[in-house]
């Protein structure tokens, strides 16, 4: 029988030749195993915290330094008396030199594989001492760059294009500089004769949803030997078994058929349950003596990406079918949820994706930039059920495809394919994150072109995305392939919007869009949009480390921790188109935070109402760049390092729920005729709909109710509607209540607000949406006293009751005085009379709520 251990004790560490970590031949003992050199340096305050204040740049000699680190391990007599004692790497950031007993037993040059290294020959019984010595990774870069050559990219030192390793340590626009390096992943000792070298399970789902499995197992050693596969379900019961499968030549397959039903299928949450079965491997010697055994996770399920032509637009789908369920994608893109990724344990990413599900998402995209996660993220994926998009990691880069950098893509894409294609979320690989986009501005891509040898010509990376990839894709797993992200079609550019998924940065980048114009920037999937936001004040406040002079919105150290190009002028070109503003520090964060709630909110709601039912899926998915940050940061994330959400993240909450409700107002100009310009008449419209993402069809009453401002006018009225499964529906349409056709542009409209609700058959409000007057910064909001909110703290200390007389936009609710963090349930909250609504806000513990809102004379 085999045994594997992992390597976990007795690891030090030491900068080979001495300088600012250590002194020369100083070692100092690592904390915890696996781990890496920053980690290490900070737990014994070598270097100082890089997330304060200004430290990123008192840190950048670490990541052109060499580094060493050690252990010393027993071996057994019975370890190695096995025919086979293998060193195993699960990863290695990122150039490694590795020595066993003095002797060099491997040479790594890519932080994405598992590497195994034969050693017994190497080891004794007693004591044994491992060395892995880390070259500069940024220097690696350098000298491949000068042997290869320099080209273009977005985000980064160029020289990244060239190393495998995780390419957002060089810096992004939302991350730091910070060059990792060590043993990121575990390191095991393993004792064998014969193991199992590829277990692949596959199944097939027809449209019947009968279920074929396939478990094809692959030894070591070309021996004849017998294999036993048991699976069972959740509760240790035995589905399906083979007892007697020949292994000839090593090598063998076990086959199971379940009819429609005989096993339960996994599903997106939302739609079903996710029901996890275990694969239970062992393989026996002729004599029956048990060689090597796998316990594996799968579970079955029918995935399709869908493509086919639309009724009344151009272009086609571009959409998820999941056991026959055509799946509207509401989620988020994912970067690494760390800097330092040995720092996350599974519990934290537990949380991210719990976070994910809290907020009605059903979808994430493993941006290419980063890694391939942790066992752990795919796992949570899995057991909570949402989908994964996976991006191999190539990103924002015009990449090399000389044969040696061939050569360790195919090993890394091998490897990981083999890692996840077990897992029911994953349902997509994407060859990379927006090469095509670079190539494109560089004008270098022919797309007439899909024959040549790509490797000769200038956007040489064709032939990794169109060659290396889909083959290995294709051979090695059922998962669908995409050339990239965002991708349209062979021959089509990656803008398209009828094709494929879509990179809608035209607000904030690009064309710098109003929000409003979510509508027409739509595409049939939109795999990136975002806005910024900052984070809560509290995390403001941790990156300043006590500095008060710092401590203003335009300031070096807050401006250090955002790293997007322009984020000054583009934060302030949305708040002053939209806002009356103020520049406090907390009020800067306020403004900031409900400008990302509205935008991204609004994307959501018009999106959605484009999955129109069969065959009329315009918009078939909207994922927000991006959930999380890699550091204390302003950026796009929608819920910060030390995962305290942003308004943002309740505002799209809302926006996925099963049953949404929501408004568009124009102004609707027209003229007497062809020959005047000022004779006129302007008319407010408003068009309403609803949606239904259930399966069953759903009958509810749509209340409108119509609200002056500045009296107490109002005007309301309820319709009976049907909505029908898993689609969107316009339910009305017309003038605005109480609004007047204007003639003249100085005449100033009634600021007239407008509450949408679906309710259920016993009133229970399912939906909600209250449309206002844009630009917000044209509302004259009554004195604050008018208002009448009131903002109770319930007995049970932590819930909130919200109600007032007028209606009140964008409230965001905080804690007051010390204690732990919050866990609302809502924020960015729209209020209307007539609708009182109650927060849940887990960790008050009683304590006095401030209330922060548009108009509360902050501006």
């Amino acid at each position: 029988m085999a045994t594997l251990r992992t390597l976990t004790e007795g690891w030090a560490f030491t900068q080979v030749g001495g300088g600012k970590g250590t002194k020369d031949g100083e070692w100092l003992e690592v904390a915890h195993a696996p781990t890496s050199v920053h980690v290490e340096l900070l737990k014994v305050q070598r270097i100082p915290d890089p997330f304060l204040g200004l430290n990123e740049w008192e840190v950048q000699w670490v990541g052109e330094t060499e580094w060493a680190f050690k252990n010393s391990f027993k071996v057994t007599e019975e370890e190695l008396s096995a025919s086979n004692v293998d060193l195993v790497f699960e990863g290695l950031d990122t150039y490694a030199t590795v020595k066993l007993n003095g002797q060099n037993i491997l040479n790594t040059e890519n932080q994405f594989i598992e590497y195994r290294a034969a050693a017994k020959q190497h080891l004794k019984a007693g004591t044994n001492e491992l060395v892995i010595t880390f070259a500069s990774a940024f220097k690696k870069g350098r000298e491949l760059e000068k042997a290869n050559g320099k080209l273009h990219l977005w985000n980064g030192d160029s020289s990244r294009l060239h190393v495998r390793k995780a390419q957002y340590n060089y810096g992004w626009d939302w991350g730091p500089v910070l060059m990792t390096a060590g043993p990121w992943r575990p390191i095991h000792l393993h004792a064998y004769n014969v193991r199992i070298v590829d277990l692949d399970v596959r199944s097939k789902v027809s449209e019947s949803l009968e279920v074929n499995t396939t478990v094809d197992i692959k030894l070591s050693e070309k021996i004849t030997s017998t294999a036993t596969i048991e699976i069972k379900n959740a509760s240790g019961q035995v589905v399906a078994a083979a007892n007697e499968v020949k292994i000839a030549g090593g090598s063998a397959r076990g086959e199971f058929k379940f009819a429609p039903g005989a096993i339960d299928l996994w599903y997106p949450v939302g739609y079903g349950k996710q029901p996890m079965y275990t694969v239970n491997t062992k393989v026996y010697n002729s004599e029956g003596k048990l060689l090597d055994s796998s316990l594996d996770k799968v579970s079955f399920r029918r995935v399709q990406v869908v493509q086919e032509p639309l009724a009344d637009q151009e272009g086609k789908t571009f959409l998820f079918e999941v056991n026959n369920i055509r799946i509207f994608c509401g989620g988020s893109n994912w970067i690494p949820a760390d800097s330092f990724l040995t720092t996350i344990t599974p519990d934290r990413y537990r949380a991210w994706i719990q976070l994910l599900v809290d907020g009605n998402q059903n979808m994430i995209r493993v941006w290419g930039g980063g890694v391939f996660e942790h066992q752990s993220f795919y796992d949570a994926c899995d057991e909570l059920g949402v989908l994964v998009w996976q991006d191999f990691m190539f990103g924002c880069g015009q990449y090399p495809a000389y044969d040696s950098f061939l050569k360790l893509v195919e090993a890394e894409a091998e490897h990981n394919v083999k890692r996840l294609r077990h897992h029911p979320s994953l349902v997509i690989f994407a060859g990379n994150n927006e090469d095509y986009q670079i190539a494109e501005s560089l004008n270098i891509v022919d797309y007439a072109d899909e024959t040549s040898d790509f490797r000769v010509t200038k956007f040489p990376a064709r032939h990794i995305y169109e060659r290396t990839l889909p083959e290995i894709v294709g051979r090695l797993s059922d998962v669908f392939y995409h050339r990239s992200s965002p991708y349209s079609a062979p021959g089509v550019k990656t803008t398209d919007k009828t094709l494929g998924d879509l990179h809608q940065w035209n607000v904030w980048h690009g064309t710098q869009e109003p929000w409003h114009n979510w509508d027409i920037l739509a595409g049939r999937f939109v795999s990136e949009f975002g806005m910024e936001g900052f984070p809560d004040i509290r995390t403001v406040d941790y990156w300043l480390a006590g500095n008060k002079s710092e401590r203003y919105p335009q300031s070096r150290t807050n401006n250090s921790h955002n790293k997007a190009d322009g984020f000054e002028r583009r934060l302030e070109l949305y708040l002053v188109e939209n806002f009356k503003h103020a520049f406090d520090m907390e009020s800067y964060v306020y403004y900031t935070q409900v400008m990302q709630a509205e935008t991204l909110s609004a994307a959501y709601r018009l999106w959605r109402r484009n999955w129109k039912g069969r065959g009329r899926e315009y918009t078939a998915g909207a994922l927000v760049w991006q959930i999380n940050d890699c550091w204390p940061t302003t950026s796009w994330a929608i819920v910060d390092y030390f995962l305290r959400p942003k308004p943002a993240y309740f505002a799209i909450a809302r926006e996925l729920k099963p049953y949404t409700v929501g408004a568009a107002r124009k102004e609707v100009k027209t003229f007497a005729s062809d020959l005047s310009a000022a004779d006129f008449t302007v008319e407010s419209t408003l068009a309403v709909w609803g949606s239904n993402f259930t399966l069953a069809e759903k009958k509810v009453t749509l209340e409108l109710t119509a609200f002056d401002l500045h009296s107490d006018w109002t005007e309301s009225w309820t319709k009976e509607v049907t909505l029908a499964p898993n689609m969107s529906a316009e339910l009305w349409s017309g003038r605005v209540p109480g609004t007047e056709v204007r003639t003249k542009l100085s005449d100033v409209p009634r600021t007239v607000i407008v509450s949408t609700r679906l309710l259920g058959d016993d009133g229970t409000v399912l939906a909600r949406y209250a449309n206002w007057p844009e630009p917000y910064k044209f509302v004259d909001f009554p004195p604050v006293p008018q208002l009448g909110l009131s903002v109770l703290v319930g007995a049970d200390g932590e819930s909130v009751t919200l109600d007032t007389r007028r209606p009140v936009k964008g409230i965001v609710l905080d804690a007051e005085g010390e204690g732990p963090d919050v866990r609302w349930s809502d924020q960015a909250i729209d209020l209307v009379p007539g609708d009182r609504q109650i927060v849940t806000a887990k960790g008050l513990t009683g304590r006095k709520v401030s209330v922060r809102f548009l108009g509360d004379g902050s501006a």
